[in-house]
């Protein structure tokens, strides 16, 4: 099986608030929108945040962000981090903010030297 693409599925309580938090505060690009959401580009694959505003969100999914400078981006979303940056046991620099529904986004820096920078394809 070949995977030509990607797309993380989340649902929002309040899609035009959680399409201004992706566009706005993350700077995510749109790629298409369409009645109830929108599609933004997430590094290789897509994000898509729908609703109807009727339903309630499902918030147990997570999203994993990698940056290329984890810093910078704890002064950019300061206010909505619910955990600081830290160097994680695993090795990786690791912070969590939230959506406006709630749902966990860990950011993350690889460091110089961490398994992660290695190219494994064949």
């Amino acid at each position: 099986m070949e995977i030509l693409s990607s797309r993380v599925l989340v649902r929002s309580a309040d899609p035009e608030r959680a399409r201004a938090f992706y566009r706005d505060v993350l700077g995510l690009a749109v790629h298409r929108e369409f009645p109830g959401g929108t599609v933004f580009f997430l590094g290789g694959g897509f994000l898509e945040v729908a609703g109807t505003g009727e339903e309630p969100a499902t918030g147990a999914t997570q999203l994993w962000l990698q940056v290329r400078d984890l810093g910078a981006a704890a002064a950019d979303l300061a206010d909505h981090v619910v955990r600081p940056a830290r160097r994680e046991p695993w090795g990786l620099d690791e912070m969590w903010v939230a959506d406006p529904d709630g749902r966990r986004i860990v950011l993350v820096e690889v460091p110089a030297g961490h398994p992660l920078r290695r190219d494994v394809r064949q």
